[in-house]
């Protein structure tokens, strides 16, 4: 018998390993060039080391390198301070796509999805064919173990080549990653050296040495010993909350009724809160969540919307706060020396989807920022630089929506305001909504925007205050400067239309100096 068409296509069909699929899509993880490519490797190493550090309640020593091997190849070396990794994890850790345990946690981390380093350690096996070398040592081992491995795409596992244990010297505790890739070496806007000055700025109680291709050394020092407070795992708030999501918690709960369900599954749901969301959703109080059906769900979610609820607890959160924010800019900016620091504003939290949030802004103004050019905006989540996809961003929309004549700036329709101001946004959120896997960009959620333009707006308005100010005493002084300049002739006129004698005249240019050095003093 002939085979039909669409049998002959079934035959085709198999599934896909995670690590073939990323193999071949590498560019959704940040390997779509070879410039940004090297800055993807990096800064997975160094948001994994400064989670490790912090989730350990250490103060981050962190290391990078960058050899040079040949036109395209690159050693890049990556150490720091940490708890170090138990050696049965190792392999599991740099070497298992979607592997890790963040991604289930409702709380603040660089990491959420178990890609990173793993994926770092593909590109790295796919473009040069070399394994990556990884030497780690926690603090109860004597000595340190390490491996050269390789990720089996079709597996999802690591392939150890070689392993074995040796003594690491002057080093208590900590992981050291050594990876060749194929890349590019840039000092541009998004280049490695920028990523790791924006992670000092959000990152003041890190210290940070890079050594760059040519051998130059950039070292950024801490100049807070306040490490992050640990944040606290939590349970979704129910506003925003989609209604597929809040349905499958309903189907896959093991409590009997709606409003243990509803007390249980969410946070800041009191027994009260509930009993009024079922009233107004029509839903009985001892119904099964699990016999839910979606026009009950769509009632519910829709009932969520109109029942005050508190804000979400901020526990799981961990901003930086006004002032490291301001100790970071004046560590990283002050070669730049800018006349004006806008006190840093944080936002009470707040919610998307059920997912907690706070944005926070800090601004500098003048110095040696160019005058003639857009506003620099640096954009960071859960404290870590995103240097690429700038236009697709939640945080340019919410800047470029802003009418910033408001704040003495001059702007051109649909641009961004033109002057020598930086401008400093930082989400942080216990779930970051990136455009992808890549995370460079945050999704345009109408809550987070609202929430950047009020954080923003804030600071606009202590900047135009300042520029205001500054335009009275430039006008002052240029009064002041044509009087001074003007001030004999002035005697020389009262003489002539009064008839006063030169002792009249002397007096009276006496006083008016006087009256000119108050208000100089002033």
């Amino acid at each position: 018998m002939a085979v039909s068409t669409a049998e002959r296509l079934a035959q085709g069909q198999k599934d896909i390993s995670i690590g073939e699929f990323f193999q071949r899509n590498k560019q959704i993880l940040g390997f779509d060039s070879l410039t940004r490519s090297l800055l993807t490797a990096v800064k997975e190493g160094v948001d994994n080391s400064l989670d490790a550090c912090e989730e350990a309640g250490i103060l981050p020593d962190i290391y990078v390198e960058i050899e040079q091997i040949s036109k395209i190849e690159f050693k890049v070396i990556m150490e720091d301070n940490g708890p170090g990794i138990v050696k049965r994890q190792i392999a599991n850790v740099f070497g298992r796509l979607l592997y890790g345990s963040r991604f289930h946690s409702i709380r603040q981390s660089r990491g959420q999805q178990g890609i990173g380093i793993s994926a770092v350690v593909m590109y790295g096996q796919l473009t040069t064919g070399k394994p990556t070398y990884v030497i780690s040592k926690t603090e109860k081992e004597e000595a340190a173990h390490w491996m050269n491995l390789v990720l089996n795409t079709k597996k999802n596992r690591a392939d150890v080549i070689e392993e074995d244990f040796k003594i690491w010297e002057g080093k208590e505790h900590g992981t050291r990653v050594e990876v060749f890739i194929n890349a590019r070496y840039n000092a541009g806007k998004q280049s490695v050296l920028e990523y790791l000055k924006g992670t000092a700025i959000v990152n003041p109680h890190a210290h940070i040495i890079f050594k760059d291709p040519a051998g130059e050394v950039h070292e950024f020092k801490r100049v807070s010993d306040e490490i992050p407070r640990q944040t606290k795992e939590v349970k979704p708030h129910p506003k925003g909350i989609e209604l597929g999501h809040f349905h499958n918690m309903a189907k896959g709960s093991s409590h009997r009724r709606m409003i243990a369900f509803l007390t249980s599954e969410f946070s800041r749901v009191s027994p009260r809160v509930a009993k009024e969301i079922l009233e107004k959703a029509g839903v009985r109080e001892k119904k099964s969540p699990k016999t839910l059906s979606i026009q009950e769900a769509k009632a519910v979610v829709r009932a969520i919307e109109e029942v005050k609820i508190m804000a979400p607890n901020t526990d799981c959160l961990s901003p930086i706060g006004p002032t490291l924010i301001k100790k970071g800019l004046r560590n990283v900016l002050s070669g730049l020396k800018p006349k004006f620091y806008a006190p840093p504003i944080t936002r009470d939290p707040s919610v998307y989807s059920g997912h907690p949030f706070q944005v926070e802004v800090g601004m500098v103004y003048g110095g040696e920022l160019q005058k003639d050019k857009q506003v620099e905006i640096l954009r960071f989540a859960n404290r870590v630089p995103l240097l690429y996809q700038q236009s697709g961003c939640a945080v340019y929309k919410a800047v470029l929506d802003i009418n910033w004549r408001n704040y003495a700036m001059t702007q051109s329709r649909g641009a961004l305001p033109a002057g020598p101001v930086m401008l400093m946004v930082h989400m942080a959120s216990v779930w970051v909504p990136f455009t992808s896997e890549s995370k460079e960009a945050i999704a345009h959620y109408p809550e987070i925007i609202k929430e950047i333009q009020l954080a923003v707006q804030e600071c606009g308005r202590k900047l135009g205050m300042y520029l205001r100010k500054k335009k009275r005493i430039q006008q002052e002084l240029a009064k002041r400067s044509y009087i001074e300049t003007y001030l004999p002739y002035i005697g020389e006129a009262l003489q002539e239309i009064l008839s006063l004698k030169q002792k009249q005249v002397d007096k009276i240019l006496v006083k008016l100096e006087n009256v000119l050095e108050k208000t100089r003093k002033i």
